[in-house]
């Protein structure tokens, strides 16, 4: 197989300073020659079966509207983290019910903004198909922060951008420049819709979102729009009941070679090797995120268990172990207004399970305490960054 005749094409450019570069231009979706799938069908069983248990074990959670509310934050914070926002989930969580964080507000801004473009995805897939418009849509939103104002949110790029360097001229690559952007934005959209591609929709997962980056259409926020491609298309075709599958902590942990990847398969046309790096990804991740549902379950089971076991197990306290589930960082204000409960049943119960060792007060104050539900933390953050 000649791989080589997948490579796209550089283009010769200067700038207004007259310094010169290459851009890029990829050649469109699917690869031609077609994908040797031979070397990988034990892989894509594999990748296949790891997502059938993930799909099936957060469904044994006592809510598994829980699970995704969760899993979703993390990979907010996750992917934002790949582009070096200091916020942890702890900030993030804190942001949300209006508490104070310890990192610039911006950061935790920034990882708001993609939980809401998260969501927004999701929803407009119910009425929307995965398209250009659609991914504009997501992009505005993800940019809805301060720092992504001046960065054109839901518009395809006017300008040539690159990556790595501080200049196209000694950057480590260029994409394709504007004025050949939309040529190669509508092929890309034509391998989303065209159904007689005959590939399985992990593979075509994997093939958009190599082209995704490499022809890189926004001026900011396309590594977390790429990476939530995957998820979009996964749960879009019906290969994931619920949007719970995110690659961030696999290409964060492996990051050398998923650029080395990326970028090989400009310059060799290798799309095998990058499938194949791919789908272990897939079977890393679904298999950490089943560990995680099924570490929850059996917190949550244990926890029950030792407020029953205390004979301290009022409905009241119940009403807030069960809010702890969905808010692990909350603060006694925050507990008063969702539980109808009164302020001295709420300090009661609290103590309760401080006593329990279920949760803790992480601010030291006298007054405005704010407590974590901290082992649930704990196996939430595993793999993020704890700044």
């Amino acid at each position: 197989m000649n791989k080589k005749a997948r490579i796209g094409r550089y283009l010769d450019s200067s700038v207004v300073s007259g310094e010169s570069f290459k851009a890029y231009i990829p050649a469109p979706l699917p690869p031609d020659p077609q994908i040797d799938l031979s070397e990988m069908y034990d892989l894509l069983d594999r990748a296949n079966s790891a997502l059938g248990r993930l799909d099936g074990i957060q469904r044994l959670l006592p809510d598994p509207t829980l699970f995704l509310y969760m899993y979703v934050r993390k990979e907010a914070v996750m992917s934002s983290q790949i582009e070096s926002t200091q916020s942890s989930l702890s900030d993030l969580l804190l942001y949300e019910e209006g508490n104070n964080v310890r990192v610039p507000l911006d950061d935790v801004r920034e990882v708001s903004s993609y939980v809401n473009a998260m969501y927004f995805a999701i929803e407009r897939l119910q009425t929307l198909p995965l398209s250009l418009r659609l991914l504009r849509e997501v992009h505005e939103k993800l940019m809805n922060n301060s720092r992504g104002e001046s960065k054109l949110p839901g518009e395809f790029r006017r300008s040539q951008n690159w990556i790595g360097g501080s200049r196209p001229g000694n950057a480590t690559f260029v994409p394709p420049p504007p004025e050949h952007l939309m040529s190669c934005l509508d092929s890309f959209e034509k391998f989303l819709h065209d159904d007689t591609i005959k590939l399985p929709t992990l593979v075509k997962a994997a093939l958009a979102h190599i082209q995704f980056e490499t022809i890189h259409p926004f001026l900011d926020g396309n590594g977390r729009l790429g990476r939530l491609l995957i998820t979009l298309m996964l749960y879009s075709d019906g290969i994931l009941k619920e949007p719970i599958l995110y690659l961030s902590l696999y290409f964060k942990t492996y990051r050398t070679k998923y650029y080395d990847h990326l970028q090989s398969v400009r310059d060799t046309g290798d799309f095998e090797s990058w499938i194949s790096f791919f789908l272990t990804g897939v079977i890393q991740t679904s298999e950490q995120a089943t560990e995680t549902a099924v570490s929850l379950i059996s917190l949550f089971k244990s926890d029950f268990e030792s407020i029953e076991v205390s004979g301290k197990g009022t409905a009241s306290l119940h009403i807030i172990f069960n809010y702890l589930k969905s808010h692990p960082i909350c603060s006694t204000n925050d507990i008063k207004k969702a539980c109808d409960v009164s302020l001295t049943t709420i300090l009661r119960s609290l103590e309760i399970l401080e006593s329990l060792k279920i949760i803790k007060e992480i601010t030291g104050k006298e007054r405005n305490k704010v407590f974590t539900y901290y082992r649930y933390m704990d196996i939430l953050s595993s793999g993020l960054s704890t700044v």
